[in-house]
């Protein structure tokens, strides 16, 4: 209904599971590579377990078209079954036909099958998906299918991917044989609130919203909050806001809108309490007139950094260059009924905090790009920027090279954003409301939070993630310059992500501490990225002036 309104080619929040929105987070990514691990482990069980709506099936179906080629696969969706069916059904996936209807006739049949597919060269693989619901009998069962093996592995492996329940299942004392048999076990969780945001950018980019902003950045931590995380959550969600938006014949959704949504969704639900964007306890009760002021600034949906004094900012987006000083912190400020003397007012407080837009807009100034107030991520991809919101360490900070923003617990109820903009052994360069920071690299780590975005350019037919199988431009780019860092023959164009190409991928991934799951996604491709890219800002380049 709303698609037309919004110039969109189709719903891009349907839950149905359409592979072109396809959305590896870091999660995702873990789970399929222990999925993978398991494959080539030598057999046993392998376990996958996830809330619903958690994004499992995604995470399966992502494996099985990535197994090897060597690799015979059965897969059941539908494990209420006894042990009879069970076996049928295991039979009917590998193409066994039993001599007899009895259990012995059917184990016989697989055994056999097993023996036969190993002496050609075949692994076997079975799948069983919402594996919470089989019954302790047919788990013994499987567990009695994995007995056949040889000195080196066991000859089929088996995928038990389900609830959380089925955790519980195999904790119990008569299933302790199957448990021990458990090689590698997952549980995938929800999103974080940077990867509800992306995922929420990447099905509007694929269903054509190209650069519209229609969840506005302040709703991303809600929506993180009223859907917990759950992709399936946050699909019900923005499909019912954009609904909403359409009906009221407004541009983007808002915080009215949302809410109602999640009221029409999430009926019988309790309501989560909302965040608020400050946090007073204690002896802080009583804070400063001060403080209430610059409280409520931040709960001001629209509100925004005003431009920084020179002494104590960088320069415009427009010119793109920073002032550089070192400033001590400022004292807190003083309590109700006890001014300094010459303290500013409390009728005008400044901000205390820098918020993402203007933290973008100065990120986006070292790139030699300006960057519209309240656009962000959105007005980025019109200057051929895209964003990288992720988590990790300085350390995978200082292999991506480039500043970032990321976000100081100090103290605070709130982390506050700054822009990091130098990095060395020992000291640290920062960007805020407080001015131009230098400061130890110890404080540094004692006071971030692990989150961090910055922007990454590629050429524009560069997908946000290449898998196997891809072919393009991209995939072409993508071999040429694996084959360069391996010192190997260019391979010919338009040729599918797989074989060599693959494997090097796998081990460039590997060398750079990446997970090997042969998905290339930014920071694969940042790493990449051939050097000398001169138009490209650096973070440890700024550190070494």
């Amino acid at each position: 209904m709303y698609t037309q309104y919004f110039n969109l080619k189709q719903q891009p929040f349907s839950i149905a599971p359409d592979p072109r929105y396809l959305f590896m987070s870091e999660r995702h990514r873990e789970a399929l590579a222990h999925l993978l691990y398991g494959v080539g482990s030598g057999g046993g069980f392998v376990l996958l377990t996830g809330e619903i709506g958690a994004g499992k099936t995604t995470v399966c179906r992502c494996f099985m078209e990535q197994i090897p080629a060597d690799c015979r696969l059965a897969y059941i969706f539908n494990p209420k079954l006894t042990v009879e069916e069970l076996l049928q059904t295991v039979c009917d996936e590998f193409g066994v036909a039993p001599e007899g209807a009895s259990v012995k006739s059917y184990v016989d049949a697989i055994n056999s099958y097993l023996l036969e597919s190993h002496a050609a060269g075949h692994n076997n693989v079975l799948v069983i998906d919402e594996a919470q619901n089989l019954s302790a009998d047919v788990l013994e069962q499987l567990r009695l299918l994995t007995n056949l093996e040889t000195s080196e592995r066991k000859l089929l492996q088996i995928i038990l991917i389900g609830q959380p329940e089925l955790r519980q299942m195999l904790a119990r004392p008569e299933l302790e044989q199957l448990a021990q048999r458990v090689i590698a076990r997952y549980h995938l969780g929800p999103l974080s609130e940077p990867e509800v945001g992306s995922y929420i950018q990447h099905r509007l980019a694929v269903a054509g919203a190209g650069a519209k902003e229609l969840f506005p950045f302040a709703l991303l931590r809600r929506i993180h909050q009223l859907s917990k995380g759950v992709p399936r959550r946050i699909n019900l969600l923005c499909d019912r806001a954009l609904l909403g938006a359409y009906v009221e014949n407004r541009a983007q959704v808002n915080a009215t809108i949302l809410r109602r949504a999640a009221e029409e969704v999430f009926a019988g639900e309790a309501a989560p309490a909302r965040i608020r964007p400050w946090h007073i306890a204690g002896a802080c009760a009583l804070a400063s007139a001060a403080l209430t002021a610059a409280a409520a600034w931040q709960m001001m949906p629209s509100a925004r950094a005003p431009a920084l004094s020179p002494a104590a900012a960088p320069a415009s987006a427009a010119k793109g260059a920073a002032a550089r000083a070192t400033v001590t912190l400022p004292p807190p400020a003083p309590a109700a009924g006890a001014p300094e003397a010459g303290a500013m007012p409390v009728e005008a407080p400044a901000p205390t905090r820098l918020t993402m837009d203007a933290a973008l807009s100065q990120l986006a100034a070292k790139w030699n790009v300006q960057l519209a107030e309240g656009e962000g991520c959105a007005e980025a991809v019109k200057h051929n920027l895209r964003c990288l919101q992720a988590k990790g360490g300085l350390d995978e900070i200082r292999q991506l090279d480039r500043p970032v923003i990321i976000k100081l617990r100090d103290g605070q109820s709130l982390p506050r954003n700054v822009l990091l903009t130098a990095l060395d052994d020992k000291r640290a360069t920062l960007v805020g409301v407080r001015g131009i920071e230098t400061v130890p690299v110890d404080t540094l780590e004692a006071s971030f939070d692990g989150t961090f975005t910055t922007f990454w350019r590629a050429p524009r037919i560069w997908r946000e993630e290449i898998t196997t199988g891809d072919k393009g431009p991209d995939v072409d780019w993508l071999a040429r310059r694996l084959a360069q860092v391996n010192g190997v023959k260019k391979p010919h164009d338009n040729q599918p992500l797989a074989g060599e190409t693959l494997r090097y991928l796998r081990e460039f991934q590997l060398a750079q501490g990446l997970k090997a799951d042969g998905v290339a996604g930014p920071r694969t491709f940042i790493r990449l990225a051939e050097p000398g890219a001169e138009t490209e800002p650096r973070l440890l380049a700024e550190a070494g002036k």
